[in-house]
């Protein structure tokens, strides 16, 4: 982590995985001093480390053992997948469902680790562990960082602060759902899903983005009561292939129509 390596435009001569905001490549991002990047980070590791209570509650709440729940948040140490479990099973979901839409959700991880592989240029021996923290939080923190040792401290502060805390703050909610009584009366379960949806809604910038994640809450809501548990959330993902399908055909009507009329006009001068 000792070099000062500046992020490339794109790394490779195919992939062009960028790192920064589009732009011409002239335009340096400036650097940022590594106490403004472990500053940012500790600020996003504790606060949604700290929710991990929440799910510590939620789960010993669905009928999970402390055993059971600690072991989710050490192993799985994704919050919106582990909330989907455990909710999925506090509702009567079967179990298999219930895991297969907490294993979608998770895909999203392998994807940001696409990008963070080109950006943090890990060893590789370190990049299995690293893997583990790849999750919203530190990606939403690595990306933006100008330089690739702010990239790197910015994700190991970020990763290790937040595994530490929603690890400790898992197993003192699971040990005090009992004193709270009935966790649903205290609606702890929407505090995962209140926190993904805060670092999610800055990153949806444009209109396709932001009529992709709206139809996907309509369609979650609307097959909610109809539904098992956990089918909803996988089928709200169909969202993504239809708006890019709309949006696909609206670009080649014009295009398409034009090159109609160009043929026709070529055959009559033929004729």
């Amino acid at each position: 982590m000792a070099e000062q390596t500046a992020l490339p435009e794109s790394v490779g001569a195919t992939g062009a995985i960028s790192a920064g905001p589009p732009g011409p490549a002239s335009e340096a991002r400036p650097d940022k001093p590594d106490a403004a990047v472990v500053r940012d980070a500790l600020g996003v590791g504790i606060a949604v480390g700290l929710s991990g209570f929440a799910f510590g509650v939620t789960s010993a709440g669905s009928g999970l053992s402390l055993l059971q729940t600690c072991v989710l948040s050490l192993l799985v140490f994704t919050g919106a997948s582990q909330f989907a479990l455990v909710g999925a099973l506090a509702a009567g979901g079967n179990p298999y469902t219930a895991a297969a839409g907490a294993f979608f959700l998770g895909v999203r991880n392998a994807f940001y680790g696409l990008r963070l592989s080109q950006l943090l240029a890990l060893p590789r021996a370190v990049r299995p562990f690293a893997a583990h923290w790849v999750i919203d939080e530190t990606t939403a923190v690595t990306l933006p960082q100008p330089t690739r040792r702010a990239a790197r401290i910015g994700f190991t502060v970020t990763g290790l602060t937040l595994y530490v805390l929603w690890n400790l703050t898992t197993l003192v909610g699971a040990l005090g759902a009992e004193a709270l009584g009935d966790t649903d009366a205290w609606g702890l379960d929407a505090a995962s899903p209140a926190v993904f949806l805060a670092l999610l809604a800055p990153m949806l910038k444009s209109t396709v983005e932001r009529v992709t994640a709206g139809l996907a809450v309509v369609l979650a809501l609307t097959l909610l009561p109809v539904l098992p548990a956990g089918v909803p959330v996988l089928l709200s993902a169909l969202a993504a292939p239809v708006v890019l399908f709309l949006t696909g055909r609206t670009k080649r009507g014009p295009d398409a129509e034009d090159g109609a009329a160009a043929q026709r006009k070529k055959g009559e001068r033929h004729s």
